[in-house]
């Protein structure tokens, strides 16, 4: 089954933290410079209009871009690739591609995507949310509370900032500090699934599966809701010995397969007296 909700992130799984470098942003390219016509200044035609662009160069537009949004992660990234190329100081398109490279596990080239848009925007929201994703992502969460933190304070009505804060200090093992920002991310957003899941899975992981089932509960019932918040549901149910209850959670969302994989995963676990770890994948951001 699935970890926690994202928002427009994937799951995250908890990994044990490895040694880690602040990674130096790649440098910007340059934008390569309009050829000029003869007997004329560069950029410009005789009449002095601005010379068109060629396809190659033109950014595209927004429904073309929305349009992207909707492809898989590798025709994505090959789009925001494209864009980004065009115009390294375009944070939309530096932005959409790290995530595009976060789908596909490319973690290191996001990592440096991110940052490239740091380096010419240094408080854009979405380019360090995306960067605090990244680092999560790969279970590096100690270098993903810097630019959570720094979103916050950009954003400070924003729950995103601090429900990934949370997740980022729940990987540093700084659990008092966790559950605060969780609670804060719930209280700015009370309508929203995403920041009450990640604060149910806090609960979970700490042995209170009781008040996660009552949260996630919740949050299903959010128009916000999400597939993988309901199959943190069904986890938190199975963890607590329902095994039929979450078995009809689980088939209304995913195929049989899967099912019967997680199902076993979790007979096993309660067979074993396990804690509350789930099956796949844990953790995941605001």
């Amino acid at each position: 089954m699935l970890g926690r909700p994202s928002g427009d992130m994937p799951s995250m799984c908890r990994k044990p933290a490895l040694l880690a470098t602040v990674l130096t942003p790649i440098l910007l390219l340059s934008v390569p410079a309009m050829a000029a016509d003869k007997g004329d200044k560069a950029g410009k035609t005789a009449a002095g209009a601005p010379v068109a662009q060629s396809a190659a160069q033109r950014k595209a537009g927004a429904v073309e871009r929305a349009e992207a949004r909707r492809l898989d992660p590798l025709a994505r990234a090959a789009f925001w690739s494209a864009e980004f190329e065009k115009d390294p100081r375009d944070a939309e398109a530096g932005v959409a591609l790290s995530q595009a490279l976060r789908s596909l596990g490319r973690y290191d080239d996001a990592v440096a995507t991110s940052g490239r848009v740091l380096v010419s925007h240094p408080n854009d929201v979405e380019a360090l949310l995306e960067s605090a994703r990244v680092q999560l992502a790969r279970g590096e969460g100690f270098f993903a509370i810097e630019p959570a933190r720094s979103a916050a304070a950009a954003a400070p009505r924003d729950w995103r900032p601090q429900s990934l804060l949370g997740v980022a200090l729940e990987q540093s093992k700084r659990d008092d500090e966790a559950l605060v920002a969780h609670r804060q991310a719930v209280a700015l957003a009370p309508n929203e699934a995403a920041p009450a899941a990640n604060l149910a899975m806090y609960l979970a992981g700490h042995g209170d599966l009781a008040g996660a089932e009552t949260l996630l509960r919740k949050a299903v019932a959010m128009p916000s809701s999400t597939i993988q918040i309901r199959q943190n549901l069904a986890l938190i149910v199975g963890l607590q010995g329902r095994v039929d209850e979450a078995e009809k959670l689980a088939r209304q969302d995913l195929p049989p397969q899967m099912v019967d994989n997680n199902l076993a995963w979790l007979r096993a676990a309660l067979g074993q007296g396990s804690g509350t770890r789930t099956w796949g994948a844990v953790k995941a951001g605001g």
